[in-house]
Parts: C-alpha cells; sequence; structure tokens
C-alpha cells in the first residue's frame, strides 16, 4: 500500500516561498518591533518619575538612589535578563530630576540605540530614536 506525501524537493520549496517572504516582511515589522520596545522604557520612566514625586512629598527634594525611592531595575537582556533598557537617574535635587532610559539592544541593527528622558514635570521626550 502506497501512502500519498510530500516529496523533499517539493517541501525545500515551500520553505524557500516562506523565507523570501519572511524576508520581505521583517524591514516593514521593524519600526513596530522598536516602537513596541520602547514601550518598556516608557512605562519604566513614567513609574520612576511617580516614585520620585511620592520622595518629593516626603523629603522636599528628589532622590539619585533608586533604594531610596523604592524602584527596583531589572536585569538587562545582555545580563541573561528581561530588560531591553537601562535607568538611569541623571540628575536630582531641590528643583527637579531628570532620568534616562537607554536601550542596550539595537533593536533595528543601524548603529543607533534608542534613548528616552523623563523629568520632574512627567514631560517624557525620545532624545534618540532607534
Amino acid at each position: 500500500m502506497k501512502v500519498k506525501a510530500f516529496t523533499l524537493p517539493e517541501l525545500l520549496i515551500v520553505l524557500v516561498i516562506i523565507g523570501i517572504l519572511v524576508l520581505l516582511a521583517l524591514p516593514r515589522l521593524m519600526p513596530l518591533i522598536s516602537r513596541t520596545k520602547a514601550t518598556e522604557a516608557q512605562l519604566q520612566l513614567r513609574h520612576l518619575q511617580t516614585l520620585e514625586k511620592s520622595y518629593f512629598y516626603l523629603h522636599s527634594r528628589y532622590s539619585e538612589d533608586y533604594l531610596a525611592v523604592g524602584f527596583e531595575h531589572e536585569v538587562l537582556v545582555t545580563d541573561g535578563g528581561p530588560a531591553n533598557y537601562r535607568i538611569e537617574i541623571t540628575d536630582a535635587g531641590f528643583e527637579g530630576f531628570l532620568a534616562t532610559a537607554t536601550a542596550v539592544v539595537d533593536f533595528d541593527g543601524d548603529g543607533q540605540f534608542n534613548v528616552w528622558e523623563i523629568d520632574q514635570n512627567n514631560n517624557l521626550v525620545e532624545k534618540t530614536p532607534d
């Protein structure tokens, strides 16, 4: 009894066609992937801004210390963790604070790393697009 099946050349042709379709679709999907990853930076910076604001109400100043404000930084993907952005408090004092989120991965392979910035007034700005 003979069973109907696909031959190896037929399977290879289908795989080649799927590969070509993926290569055609990938450049169109890269900006979407970058925007999705940037959401992580925005959420983390907004969370840090909320913590800094709470710290300010209690101490009448902003802090440069993650532990003081209660912010826990996730382990970066370069170290085996889930976080794509390094969050840093670059300036803090009585008047305000400034924090940045810098990508540790070049999402679209263009050589530029995405950078976001937030201040005490919740002004979230993309400094370097990816």
